[in-house]
């Protein structure tokens, strides 16, 4: 999220109407939580611009794309050249995430991948690419808690 201010009651309940029906309209929403249309689609939009609403990218599974493999790619870098090598990262299109990490450990590295041969040549890419001085590669053999906020949202809605 680029805003610093935290979501209020009424966002939190807008957003949670929304990951129970992603599909609703500004209409049905406003007829649900009991506010006016304009409300709702203004604060949609602030959600949207703000970045507290993602796209509908995320929803999108990388088994369902033919990339069943998820691992995690841990990098340490040469921190001069960081920016060049975030770059580097953003323009393979296996790697769906990258985080700056605190510790010996710079980036937290997940990518995706059809196989494990698959795998092998993203970790090479990654690891050729110039500032990366070291990965380590841990395979995800399953999700055990899959991404969620609802219990966040939830408690958001009772400030």
């Amino acid at each position: 999220m680029n805003s610093a201010r935290a979501l209020d009651a009424t966002d939190a309940r807008i957003l949670l109407a929304l990951a129970a029906d992603p599909r609703a309209t500004v209409v049905a929403l406003a007829e649900q939580l009991g506010l006016s249309r304009n409300t709702v689609q203004a604060r949609v939009a602030k959600l949207e611009q703000s970045g507290a609403l993602r796209s509908f990218e995320c929803r999108i599974t990388p088994k369902a794309l033919g990339y069943p493999l998820t691992a995690f790619v841990t990098a340490q870098v040469d921190q001069r050249r960081l920016a060049d090598v975030s770059q580097a990262l953003a323009e393979i299109a296996e790697v769906v995430e990258v985080f700056g990490l605190s510790g010996e450990t710079d980036l937290l590295v997940r990518v995706v991948a059809a196989e494990a041969e698959d795998l092998y040549r993203i970790a090479g890419q990654i690891l050729a690419i110039p500032g990366i001085e070291r990965t380590n590669t841990a395979l995800a053999m399953r999700e055990l808690v899959p991404h969620r906020l609802t219990g966040l949202l939830h408690r958001a809605t009772d400030r």
